[in-house]
């Protein structure tokens, strides 16, 4: 009988946990450079919402750029460049750099470089203290064999935030190990 209630009790308690697994959104892993990755990710067709703090419908949210963007960033970080490219699509105001960033880091993931760096570029334009910007700009660099437009980057980023900012120690890290992007 106790191997019975051990057992059912086993059953009740895994069944919880996975129950709260699948239904509590997934924090996406990765650096810093704008909120957006530390933004939990929700199952496709949903957006977290930061103000309720809960995976709400995508279409009909009422949700702001800024949150669009950081989930959109959230999203990326965790492999899902098309659904992060789609959110991304939703943002009203398309001239801005943390967009263009993320826009430039889910495009060149997916393996269009040239087109991610044009969006990197386009940041830099407008913010060019942005040092994640500078960081994937240069990881891109490192995947088109240009270490040396790497190091520039590497160099601006050292004028931004010095060598102890995560994004100089990434780009560094990448730059002496190119299979680490």
């Amino acid at each position: 009988m106790t191997t019975t209630i051990v057992r059912i009790a086993s059953l009740v308690l895994g069944g919880c946990i996975a129950a709260s697994t699948l239904s509590t959104p997934v924090l996406a892993v990765g650096g810093g450079g704008g909120g957006g990755a530390n933004t939990p990710t929700c199952k496709k067709g949903q957006i977290y919402d930061k103000r309720s703090k809960q995976c709400v419908k995508q279409q009909g949210a009422n949700v702001t750029d800024e949150n669009r963007t950081d989930y959109a960033y959230s999203l990326a970080k965790a492999g899902r460049y098309e659904e992060a490219l789609a959110i991304l699509d939703t943002v009203k105001d398309q001239n801005n750099a943390q967009v263009l960033n993320y826009r430039g880091y889910a495009t060149r993931k997916l393996g269009r470089t040239d087109e991610g760096i044009s969006y990197y570029l386009q940041s830099v334009k407008l913010d060019p203290q942005y040092a994640k910007v500078r960081e994937y700009l240069g990881e891109a660099y490192v995947v088109k064999g240009r270490i040396d437009l790497a190091k520039e980057q590497l160099n601006i980023i050292k004028a931004i935030c010095g060598t102890g900012c995560e994004e100089y120690q990434d780009l560094n890290a990448v730059i002496l190990d190119p299979s680490k992007i």
